[in-house]
């Protein structure tokens, strides 16, 4: 197969949420991961310090820098591989910096790393006031106190249907519709409107809403004004390309 090109961007879920948070303003931001010993890593890790997320949490281990290969044919339609690479390797022994987490901060996880490290993560902060909210992407089952703890559980409409085969009860569950909005615990939001012939690439979108919502609540925004906020940023992705645009509040 010949492809016409070859575009290399920053991406990851956790990247994507972290610059989405860091830059909206509204709370620090400290990522917890995973890079490899090679010049992906390094490169990457000086890219979210000079977006200002604190990389005291990103290990360096002894594997490649994860990776996406992204295909798209001439109908836009997308395919993919991930080779998670150093993200496999994150382990409970990488968490250390969620010990000064404290009373009021947001940690936000996604399950593009091992979910054993997920639960430990969200257990070690259980007990000290700390929000948790759990974005199930790509979906994957967790234990069901972990899952207790999500507040909210964030799910696309496929992953709702996978979330209802395992009866998991979070403390409350917001799911995403793209640009129909999101619904949270059962009540509609509309999403922030865009014009069709502004949409350049969906991708991220929902690593946008998330890492905002997330900086919103930690920020003390009241939870509707942080929904707001987490939508605005998800309209505004839509309009770039790559999956990983700063500043996104600051267009709106």
């Amino acid at each position: 197969m010949l492809a016409d090109a070859l575009e290399r961007r920053a991406a990851g879920r956790g990247g994507n949420q972290a610059v989405a948070a860091a830059t909206s303003g509204l709370a620090p931001v400290t990522l917890v991961g995973a890079v490899g010993a090679d010049a992906a890593g390094e490169v990457y890790r000086e890219r979210l310090v000079g977006l200002g997320v604190d990389v005291r949490g990103v290990a360096t281990v002894p594997e490649a820098t994860g990776m996406a290969l992204v295909t798209v044919d001439a109908d836009g339609e997308r395919a993919g591989v991930l080779v998670p690479g150093a993200n496999a390797l994150l382990g409970p022994e990488h968490l250390d910096v969620l010990d000064q987490a404290q009373a009021g901060d947001v940690l936000l996880v996604s399950l593009e790393v091992p979910r054993r490290s997920v639960a430990m993560a969200v257990r070690m902060v259980a007990a000290k006031d700390v929000r948790v909210i759990v974005n199930a992407a790509p979906f994957a089952e967790l234990p069901a106190e972990v899952m207790a703890e999500a507040d909210p559980l964030v799910v696309n409409e496929h992953e709702a249907r996978q979330l209802a085969d395992t009866g998991a009860l979070p403390a409350s569950l917001l799911v995403t519709f793209g640009a129909h909005g999101v619904s949270w615990n059962g009540v509609e939001h509309p999403a922030h409107p865009v014009d069709p012939d502004e949409v350049v690439d969906a991708a991220g979108a929902g690593d946008a809403f998330c890492g905002v919502l997330a900086a919103g609540l930690a920020g003390g925004l009241p939870q509707d004004e942080a929904l707001t906020q987490a939508l605005a940023a998800g309209a505004a992705a839509v309009r770039h390309v790559g999956a990983q645009a700063s500043g996104l509040l600051a267009e709106l």
